[in-house]
């Protein structure tokens, strides 16, 4: 062994050691990798930042911001209420909630389809009166599953599709990766909806900040316009868009008459509206029912792209304690306007512009994007920056799921290469307004991108300095005693037992060319072991560090770390009793 390969390998031992002991974040250990790569030379330096162009980070980063913007639109929100509303058995409302995770995922970046179906998941346990966690594991490990069958669903697979490329010239097509993929998405599936009870029942964990505000219920008022939906309707229509979660309290005809919300009564132009709920019910009201959002400014729609809406805490300080914002002219002398309110342990019936704030209100307040923090320090109020609220804001649902298909379109047919198609996906997502401009960096997850472009230089001086050669080597010496299925079936554990302890995509890039190396030492073709290491990587049901999507959950759904295992190691082994057999049927050495 030279010492190049020796002083890789140590790099890489490190690198590994100080992702699993998690002290610093992964992006910092992978730049700390490169820096220490280039000291000693097994990295040269005209290569330091060849990954920052690499095609994996422009893809990956389009597909943050693609999926962003579906998870804004509420479109899937809006298609489960519309094809499945009256859902009531537990295991039905998992099969919808797994299915279309596992489905969406194959199209967009898996936490992005997982984090638009949270939401929905909650809605239905309390629809059942049970604990979400009964939901949330499932989900977190079948949008694992629907990555797997395409090319953009997950990195593992765009990075496995570079690797082909560069040993054979041509890479994975887009769905290439769909017959083994798919098959082992369907299989996981029905084990999940069959055994979900493997899990034990937990209750959510310490609880949310709405929680510890004691948030149930905001008052809000809205307009009915000429494009209402629910124009001509009746109040029990409206309703339904609330799931229960929202109620009418007021009508007001003709801005004087105040009229009893009866289920029965017809909706009409210029009716406004008070409402009271759940800040994500009013949201649905607003935006499905195309009402306009009046807050205290008379006649404002407040739906301007430039204008934001960021709720609030009114503390000791603010000038707004014993006003309304009638009185204070908030709107004419901060130009913010008053959207909805929020007090503990008491129920609001008054119209906004003459509610008396009090300390400790919570608040709706909506203005222009760049001079919100400034009146939030003017006004004393204490912006809670984690918790936006939409209430209506401008949802372009079909628009980046046109752009995404057009996308998906132009990379089967080969019109476009992926990183390219992907990369126009983004930018029309961004000129089409679906996501606002402030929002767009915050949609791309740097630290994943930072952490991706630094490690493949590093991980390439694995197969430069003939290190992934040395181990294949002994690989190989296993393989030999073993037919093609065990050596497949090596090389897929080897992958499921390292990527619970590195990022999914660090996984590929280092054991991806082991793998290429060890199926050519064998006189196989590589394209098996390649899916399969992809395969392996992304299938991380055992720990809830391994994937952002295990760790969204653990949060939410009160989990424990032995809880994963539970019910990720069978799933574990079932992947590999179907993908061996599907790999060596699609992929025949």
């Amino acid at each position: 062994m030279t010492t190049p390969q020796i002083l890789s390998f140590a790099v890489t031992f490190m690198m590994m050691a100080a992702f699993v002991w998690g002290r610093y974040r992964y992006d910092l250990v992978a730049a700390a990798a490169l820096l220490l790569a280039l000291s000693i030379g097994i990295v040269p330096y005209n290569e330091a930042f060849s990954g920052f162009s690499d095609d994996i980070v422009i893809i990956v980063g389009s597909a943050l911001l693609v999926s962003a913007g579906i998870a804004r639109s509420g479109i899937m929100e809006v298609a489960i209420r519309r094809f499945a509303p009256k859902l009531s058995g537990v295991r039905s409302q998992l099969a919808l909630l797994v299915i279309v995770v596992t489905i969406l995922s194959a199209f967009v970046k898996n936490i992005g389809a997982l984090a638009i179906m949270i939401p929905i998941a909650f809605q239905f346990a309390r629809r059942s009166n049970i604990s979400p966690s009964i939901f949330l594991m499932p989900m977190a490990f079948g949008s694992l599953l629907g990555g797997l069958m395409t090319q953009v669903g997950t990195s593992p697979n765009i990075v496995v599709s570079r690797v082909r490329e560069e040993l054979t010239g041509t890479a994975f097509t887009m769905f290439d990766f769909t017959p083994v993929g798919a098959a082992i998405a369907a299989a996981g599936t029905i084990f999940l909806l069959f055994f979900y009870w493997l899990l034990p029942v937990r209750e959510k964990l310490g609880g949310s900040l709405n929680e510890a505000l004691d948030i149930k219920n905001y008052l809000t008022e809205a307009r009915i316009v000429s494009d209402s939906t629910v124009l001509g309707k009746t109040v029990a229509d409206l309703m339904k868009l609330a799931g229960g979660d929202a109620i009418v309290t007021s009508i007001l005809r003709n801005r004087t008459m105040r009229m009893t919300p009866l289920p029965d009564a017809v909706l009409r132009v210029d009716d406004i509206l008070l409402l009271e709920g759940d800040p994500a019910a009013l949201d649905r009201l607003v935006s499905q029912g195309k009402l306009s959002v009046t807050g205290d400014r008379v006649g404002g729609d407040g739906t301007t792209s430039e204008m934001v809406a960021i709720e609030a805490v009114i503390g000791e300080s603010s000038s707004l304690i014993g006003w309304t914002a009638q009185r204070l002219a908030l709107y004419d002398r901060f130009n913010v306007n008053l959207l909805a309110v929020s007090r503990r342990g008491e129920r609001l019936d008054r119209r906004l512009a003459k509610v008396e704030l009090r300390l400790g209100d919570i608040v709706v307040l909506q203005g222009n994007a760049a001079t919100m923090p400034e009146v939030l320090r003017e006004l004393g109020c204490l912006p809670l920056a984690e918790r936006a609220i939409l209430l209506g804001s401008v949802r372009r649902g079909i628009v980046p799921v046109a752009i995404l298909a057009l996308a998906m379109v132009a990379t089967a047919f080969g019109l476009l290469p992926v990183p390219v198609a992907f990369f126009a996906a983004a930018v029309g997502v961004v000129l089409f307004k679906v996501i606002p401009l402030r929002d767009v960096y915050q949609s791309l997850d740097g630290p994943i991108l930072v952490m991706l472009a630094v490690l493949i230089p590093v991980s390439d001086s694995l197969r430069s300095t003939g290190a992934t050669g040395i181990i294949a080597g002994e690989l190989a010496k296993l393989g030999t005693i073993l037919p093609a299925s065990g050596a497949l079936t090596l090389i897929l554990v080897a992958a499921m037992a390292v990527t619970p302890f590195l990022n999914n995509a660090a996984t590929v890039l280092v054991m991806a060319p082991i793998a290429a190396e060890f199926a050519c030492d064998l006189g196989y073709r590589p394209e098996a072991f390649l899916m399969a290491v992809a395969i392996g990587a992304g299938c991380d049901f055992l720990t809830p560090i391994g994937h952002q999507c295990n760790t969204l959950v653990m949060g939410p759904g009160g989990y424990r770390f032995s809880d994963y295992p539970r019910l990720g190691l069978p799933l574990s082994f079932l992947v590999i009793i179907v993908a061996v057999p599907m790999l060596m049927i699609v992929w025949p050495n």
